[in-house]
């Protein structure tokens, strides 16, 4: 794959050139070949792009670096705060493709061309499988569905109870509840059923395979990827290369990733050592690179039990790898230029170790040590730039942003939800907030028990 260039910059700094009606200075195919470079807008979104553990990545990003491979060019990525911004920017000439569900509209066919991979969205049911579910609109007479208020699932459910004639129990989730939240809250059985776009759906039931969505509650709406009117080349392109026999395999494997491959990571084979005194069969390694960074070596054991189950051979669905879950970028910028190396044990640990302490050390200003270490692990989880976006989230709505429970971890949490991580404070965009929150809790809770039974 190409080195994707990230641009996430204010668009207005983006230096540009403004086009005719009639699309004078669009580049085309050839151009595009010519330049090396392919410019690519999408937004933040759990489907779009994102960043895990200071990676991009997304279901729309990573078939834009597979196109910018068939295609020999690198891949620039903007990323735009809206639809129409990116229309303008395509009409303008500033960028050559959007790759993002952009609604299939007269209004927008007037303004780009959309390719003729369409994909369909719509607002869902979400529900638990069982007996007791809900199979025509006109059943939910009587039913708790949950939603914030002031949201287009409230409103699209109150525009149902008027065309079926009343009853549905329309529930105000808190603001604090995103989606993701209803949707965990759904299959955990708190609450009964909520809405939510189907895209956030399908995604979900990666994570909660016995939830059901299969009850739409509003019109469908066709989406595609779009480029300007006048780049016929690259549209021509861009249609042959979705239909090429060779990469439906590819298509498939990338979708899985994202749609289909359970999150919920239980790595099989090594089982933590059970003897007194003992946590793993790695417990003289994770002694002696905990020493390095002043850490407790049972808490640094919690966090290698807690990502891999002392499994050096895991392989996770992002691709983070080994004993301490490394993501291959950041391996190499901790010294492990041999792909190889990061299922070493040794190598692992190491890497991992040194990569705490880094990120320990941009919280420094932190007064409380035990805050200090709950920011690490935060970090560790999803990234520090999605923790810094939530300290600042936390500092704009007067909450203490050197403090995690109560003050910067709803901010984490709401991270998911396209008001907050679109706030100009923010940086890093879209987060799933809730397992870094699990996770910090369970790395902790981990070290606890790990205390209780073995010795210093």
């Amino acid at each position: 794959m190409r080195e994707a260039v990230l641009l996430l910059s204010v668009l207005a700094l983006i230096s540009c050139h403004r086009v005719s009606e009639q699309g004078i200075g669009v580049r085309d195919l050839d151009e595009i070949v010519a330049s090396d470079t392919l410019r690519v807008l999408t937004m933040y979104g759990p489907a779009s792009y994102f960043l895990y553990r200071d990676n991009p990545m997304g279901y729309e990003y990573e078939l834009s670096s597979l196109l910018c491979d068939e295609l020999g060019v690198n891949l620039q990525i903007t990323i735009a705060p809206n639809e129409e911004t990116m229309i303008k920017m395509i009409e303008n000439g500033e960028a050559d493709l959007i790759a993002y569900k952009l609604p299939y509209t007269n209004e927008n066919k007037e303004r780009v061309a959309f390719s003729k991979k369409e994909y369909i969205t719509e607002q869902v049911l979400v529900q638990c499988k069982d007996n007791d579910m809900v199979k025509d609109v006109l059943d939910l007479c009587g039913r708790d569905v949950y939603v914030r208020k002031g949201t287009i699932y409230e409103g699209r459910l109150k525009n149902l109870n008027n065309e079926v004639g009343g009853g549905i129990n329309i529930v105000h989730a808190p603001d604090s509840l995103t989606s993701e939240d209803l949707i965990a809250s759904v299959a955990t059985h708190k609450i009964e059923m909520t809405v939510a776009s189907n895209d956030m759906a399908e995604m979900s039931k990666a994570y909660f395979p016995h939830i059901d969505y299969s009850l739409n509650i509003s019109f469908p709406q066709r989406t595609a990827w779009a480029v300007n009117k006048n780049a016929v080349g690259l549209l021509k392109y861009i249609n042959k290369w979705n239909e090429k026999k060779k990469l439906q395999k590819t298509f498939a494997q990338i979708h899985d990733k994202y749609y289909e491959r359970s999150k919920y990571f239980e790595a099989n084979g090594i089982s933590p050592v059970k003897r007194m005194g003992l946590i793993s069969q790695y417990d003289d390694i994770i002694k002696k690179y905990s020493k390095g960074i002043d850490w407790d070596w049972r808490l640094l054991a919690a966090v290698i039990y807690k990502e891999s189950k002392f499994n050096p051979n895991t392989v996770s669905w992002a691709g983070a790898c080994g004993l301490m879950q490394l993501m291959p970028n950041t391996a190499k910028t901790l010294g492990i230029e041999n792909k190889d190396d990061i299922f070493d044990p040794e190598q692992s640990i190491k890497a991992g170790a040194k990569y705490l302490k880094k990120l320990e050390k941009i919280y420094s200003s932190v007064p409380d040590k035990n805050e200090r270490l709950k920011f690490t692990l935060a970090s560790y989880n999803s990234g520090p730039a999605h923790v810094l976006d939530a300290r600042a989230l936390a500092r704009k709505y007067g909450k203490d942003p050197d403090i995690w429970d109560g003050n910067v971890a709803p901010y984490v949490l709401l991270k998911s939800e396209p008001e907050y991580y679109t706030d100009s404070v923010c940086k890093a965009g879209y987060c799933r907030g809730k397992e870094t929150i699990v996770y910090v809790d369970a790395v902790l809770e981990q070290w606890q028990k790990y205390k209780d039974r073995v010795g210093e």
